[in-house]
């Protein structure tokens, strides 16, 4: 139906005569001269309808915004003084002489190019909305990235191997959507959390190298940046260590930034252990692009008069930490008070603080705030040389489990960071966090968890203390952070068997439960199974940074909302009662007393 895109026109075309399609963009009526710019994927053209074509003329006054038109038209060199350096087609206008309606459009409910629309109103009516040129580029770019990551990994002897949708449940990680079964009656399949066993079974399998472009699905607690359906660029190989992953996830990300987006990340990743990132940043996926750190002065505080400080130091999982914010004395009240509510977010009870007016005076005029008076000498001393203030900075400081101040000053120190603008000069801050624990004690459950996943081998000789003391062994396990986001994770996985029933023994999974649950994987790791280990990205997470886009809902075509709705398709929704009793199931009233 055409010859050409709209947004490839330029001067080389002049003379040319050619067919467009596309949507009318915008229709303009200059002195008896009709202006169409028309759009397509690969941006805007302008067509010019004159008179002198009468047909043609009339046709173009009935358009509107978002009818889908063809035209016919020869391409020549606007007018001097109308040529549009900001476009790249905007050194020709097309010279209609047919144009033909493929099909009239109803009044949409928002201008494609209106950058003030509610999302709501967007994920209502995204077919049109998938129209604005930011989203083509974002969802252009998402392909881009996806094409990139297929030839790299194709280069590396990795084969594309598809995994099951429908699967056993083995709910250890977020909810699994379960799906029923039909013909098999009171039981259920579920969705994929991530194809992690598989992927381990295809490495037993004797593939080596494998990788999928994979769809998974964790019915998790609502958040803001989570979606109940994302893609995973997941890899496993055989036969490697730490190491081997991480280099070739590293070329693979330095390879995909350079060719998709002309960025030259550094040829060596930083690597941080996770108690480091946890004590100078508080979090394990630290932005350091963000100058400001986390000092810990539990230590020093354990004898003060101020009960916030040293109860907190006194308790066997208490920390005292500070944040240093230079010339943070020019925070007014209200922003103090805005961070106090800001980290109340994360369980803190509140935020204390010392502005420093002269650090040659260890009093309440050197130190102006009105906990000093109950901090002795030394440890005002500990307090400013440990964060190095100087005069006109601002100390907050963090009290309370360690839990709760990592997350509340980790998360104070990036917002504080952007806000006030302490940042290095580096707009890419890959980073690797290495040397995680294996476990998290749940205080509400007390027992372990898994911090990664239960598959994830320990660290050499650490498998001793797995019985006796959980809390100290250490990982292989790596986590890819850029810009504060983990776009990746991954690890060395258990291979031996004796090893994995001792894991699952110390998350207090009884030996029935693990044959239940995952009797198939522990039976495969007694058949000559490999040392292997892997890592998956979120392509959501890597999209969105690449796009510089502020949700990864605008990196995906059809997304659900922050409460897992589909405004689109109105999904989820009842349906009829035939399926229910097909599928043995009755809806329960929620109003049962």
């Amino acid at each position: 139906m055409r010859t050409h895109y709209c947004g490839e026109l330029n001067a080389k075309h002049i003379d040319q005569n050619v067919e467009l399609c596309g949507w009318a963009h915008r229709r303009r009526d200059h002195g008896g001269v009709i202006f169409i710019d028309l759009r397509d994927r690969y941006g805007l053209a302008q067509i010019v309808i004159d008179p002198d074509t009468p047909e043609a003329f009339k046709i173009a006054e009935s358009v509107r915004n978002e009818f889908v038109l063809k035209v016919k038209c020869k391409v020549r060199a606007r007018p001097e003084g109308t040529v549009n350096k900001n476009l790249p087609t905007g050194e020709v206008e097309m010279l209609v002489s047919e144009i033909e309606i493929l099909n009239p459009s109803l009044t949409p409910p928002f201008m494609i190019d209106d950058d003030s629309i509610t999302e709501n109103i967007r994920l209502e009516n995204r077919f049109i909305d998938l129209r604005r040129e930011e989203m083509q580029k974002n969802i252009t770019l998402r392909y881009e990235i996806t094409k990139n990551i297929r030839n790299f990994l194709d280069q590396e002897k990795f084969i594309e191997i598809e995994t099951p949708i429908l699967n056993k449940s083995t709910p250890e990680g977020a909810r699994d959507y379960l799906v029923p079964s039909r013909v098999h009656h009171g039981e259920f399949f579920a969705l994929p959390q991530s194809p992690q066993l598989f992927k381990q079974l295809l490495m037993v399998s004797g593939f080596d190298r494998y990788f999928q472009i994979a769809r998974c699905f964790r019915d998790e607690d609502l958040r803001a940046d989570r979606q109940p359906e994302f893609t995973q660029i997941d890899m496993e190989a055989s036969f490697v260590e730490e190491e081997d992953v991480m280099t070739i996830s590293e070329n693979m990300i330095r390879s995909m930034f350079k060719e998709v987006m002309d960025v030259d990340l550094p040829q060596k990743f930083e690597r941080m252990p996770y108690e480091v990132a946890m004590s100078r940043y508080g979090s394990d996926k630290p932005d350091l692009r963000v100058n400001l750190e986390l000092v810990e002065l539990t230590e020093d505080m354990k004898d003060v008069d101020f009960k916030v400080f040293s109860s907190a130091a006194n308790l066997a999982n208490g920390k005292v930490s500070a944040l240093r914010i230079p010339g943070g004395s020019e925070l007014s009240r209200s922003e103090i008070d805005g961070y106090t509510e800001f980290v109340k977010i994360y369980g803190a009870k509140g935020l204390a603080y010392i502005k420093i007016n002269d650090v040659t005076k260890l009093n309440e005029e050197g130190l102006q705030s009105p906990i000093v008076k109950n901090i002795h000498d030394k440890a005002l001393e500990a307090i400013i040389n440990r964060t190095q203030a100087q005069n006109g900075d601002l100390i907050f400081f963090g009290a309370d489990k360690k839990k709760i101040v990592n997350e509340a000053l980790g998360a104070l120190r990036e917002k504080i960071g952007h806000e006030k603008n302490h940042l290095n000069n580096e707009k890419w801050a890959p980073l690797w966090v290495t040397d995680f624990p294996m476990f998290e004690f749940d205080e509400d459950e007390k027992r372990w968890n898994a911090l990664h996943h239960p598959f994830t081998s320990p660290q050499e000789g650490h498998e001793k203390n797995l019985e006796k003391d959980p809390g100290s062994c250490l990982s292989k396990a790596y986590d890819m952070v850029i810009n504060g986001w983990e776009v990746g994770g991954g690890s060395i996985r258990i291979h031996d068997q004796s090893i994995q029933a001792k894991v699952l023994k110390a998350l207090n999974i009884s030996d029935e439960d693990a044959k239940e649950k995952f009797g198939f994987l522990l039976n495969a790791l007694q058949f000559g199974a490999p040392p292997h280990g892997g890592i998956a990205f979120g392509l959501d997470r890597l999209a969105t940074l690449l796009a510089g886009a502020s949700s990864i809902r605008d990196v995906i075509a059809f997304p659900k909302t922050q409460k897992a709705q589909c405004l689109l398709t109105d999904a989820p929704s009842s349906v009829e009662e035939k399926q229910l009793r097909e599928l043995h199931i009755k809806i329960r009233p929620t109003n049962i007393s």
